[in-house]
């Protein structure tokens, strides 16, 4: 078959770009491998059971319904280290004002180890906001993949769109130079039956051409649109984005505020920023819930992807299995569907070109009239060539490899590294947050009490939270709002 194709290619007929449309044919650099040594590699080392605890198998079957318990599962997992932490809380909250010693009468100086709890609380919160520093870089991450995946998805319906319309073009232009052009050759040359005959001939060969091109477009009539997929893709990557964009500012403002707090030694602000940080660390635990099953199923996804989607793709397009082996696999042990019907088509387009010199040989000088068609024949020869060496490369399965190649790079590498990411910044959310909530209420008790004078000169926010050993000075009596009620 290859030393037809250069045979075909090398004849006179022909000139250079049907050389390289045999090339094409003959095969071309290999792209290798669909999926990437790291999305091959990647994957999460963790446990899969179901709700009866029994072993799941690690690869990728979301349609599975032990599969999806195992992944509620993890997503369960998270919950249970949101109630151990709640649990926790409250324990210590609980033997913090409960059980604590009585001050001695008289004492003004703050109790032993008062000092190492503000600054363990300011650590706490030190170390979440380099955990939101994480977020925003694995948030990005995260976004950069899947736009790659959108990209790959459009550039591929691209591809398969020009494969359709180079296909339509070329059947159109040769049927139409049958009805018009062939059609008024034969009539012009009725007194040569031989020229007749090779009209005939020409005109047997390009709806033989047609024909064979018609079953080139492959991706014509399937229902899978490789833009739809892209478009919900990146609706929902969209919002994905903008949901963890809120949490990190969230938590990045909660952090900020409770550290100005302890500052200022503000109460109002921190007890205000305490209720916050518990919202927090329950969305916190919620989010580490999505990201450590999202990233266990795309793990099990990207150690092998290839046999997932040649079945989720043959079930959605009907397409045969040598179609979607060639272009999803593409590598020397897999032969080209379409290399039949263009090397033969190749051949009839040169035996075509070859028919028409002949004919402008023998015909033009006895029958002046027959030099129109066969210049607007050459023309749509010239023009159908070029476009069947372009649809020849467009065929071939380097190009939709790369992009599939793109596809599964943006998931199992980019994708995949910032859900990793995300994943760091939840637990180091969850882990400052438990600790800032264990810390801070130990802090506020610490804080000295408020100037009598300073509250009066301003609002009276700041009267109930008057140490009950305040001492009444005597220039209170001048302001009967500051005086305090008698115990």
């Amino acid at each position: 078959m290859s030393g037809l194709l250069l045979d075909v290619a090398v004849q006179p007929s022909s000139v250079g770009p049907p050389v390289r449309a045999a090339r094409y044919l003959r095969g071309g650099p290999q792209v290798g491998a669909a999926a990437t040594e790291g999305a091959r590699g990647a994957r999460l080392a963790l446990p899969r059971a179901d709700f009866q605890l029994r072993p799941v198998p690690s690869g990728f079957a979301p349609q599975e319904q032990e599969y999806q318990q195992a992944l509620l599962l993890v997503v369960a997992l998270a919950g249970l280290g949101l109630g151990l932490s709640l649990i926790f809380i409250a324990v210590y909250l609980i033997r913090f004002c409960c059980c604590r010693p009585p001050e001695p009468p008289g004492a003004k100086s703050p109790p032993p180890g008062g000092g190492c709890v503000t600054w363990s609380c300011i650590a706490a919160l030190l170390v979440g906001c380099t955990g939101i520093g994480i977020g925003f870089y694995g948030n990005s991450e995260t976004s950069d993949g899947v736009s790659q995946l959108s990209s790959a998805l459009l550039h591929a319906n691209h591809t398969l769109t020009a494969i359709d319309h180079l296909v339509l073009e070329m059947v159109e232009r040769l049927d139409e130079a049958v009805r018009t052009e062939l059609t008024t050759l034969e009539e012009v040359l009725t007194q040569r039956t031989e020229l007749v005959a090779a009209t005939r001939g020409a005109r047997r060969q390009a709806e033989a051409v047609a024909q064979q091109l018609q079953g080139l477009a492959f991706w014509q009539g399937v229902p899978l649109s490789p833009v739809q997929v892209a478009e919900d893709v990146s609706f929902v990557e969209e919002y994905r984005w903008l949901a963890y964009v809120l949490l990190l500012l969230l938590e990045l403002l909660v952090c900020l505020f409770t550290l100005l707090g302890l500052a200022k030694q503000s109460k109002w602000l921190v007890i205000v920023m305490t209720v916050m940080s518990l919202l927090v660390l329950v969305l916190s635990w919620g989010s580490m819930g999505l990201e450590a099953a999202t990233a266990v199923g795309l793990s099990d996804f990207c150690s092998s992807p290839d046999t997932y989607i040649l079945n989720l793709t043959r079930e959605e397009t009907g397409l045969g299995s040598d179609i979607l082996n060639y272009y999803f696999l593409c590598n020397q042990a897999v032969s080209n569907p379409f290399q039949q019907r263009l090397t033969l088509s190749q051949r009839a387009l040169a035996n075509i070109h070859s028919q028409l010199q002949g004919l402008e040989r023998e015909a033009v000088p006895q029958f002046p009239s027959a030099q129109k068609p066969l210049l607007s024949l050459e023309e749509t020869l010239n023009v159908t060539e070029g476009n069947f060496h372009q649809l020849v490369a467009l065929l071939h399965c380097r190009g939709l490899h790369k992009d599939y190649g793109a596809a599964l790079r943006g998931l199992c590498e980019d994708a995949l590294e910032g859900l990793l990411y995300l994943l760091l910044f939840s637990l180091l959310s969850a882990g400052a947050l438990a600790t800032a909530l264990c810390s801070l209420p130990r802090a506020w008790a610490l804080f000295p009490p408020r100037n009598p004078s300073a509250s009066c000169s301003g609002s009276h926010l700041s009267e109930p939270f008057l140490h009950a050993r305040l001492e009444p000075v005597p220039h209170l009596r001048s302001f009967p709002s500051c005086r305090r009620r008698p115990h």
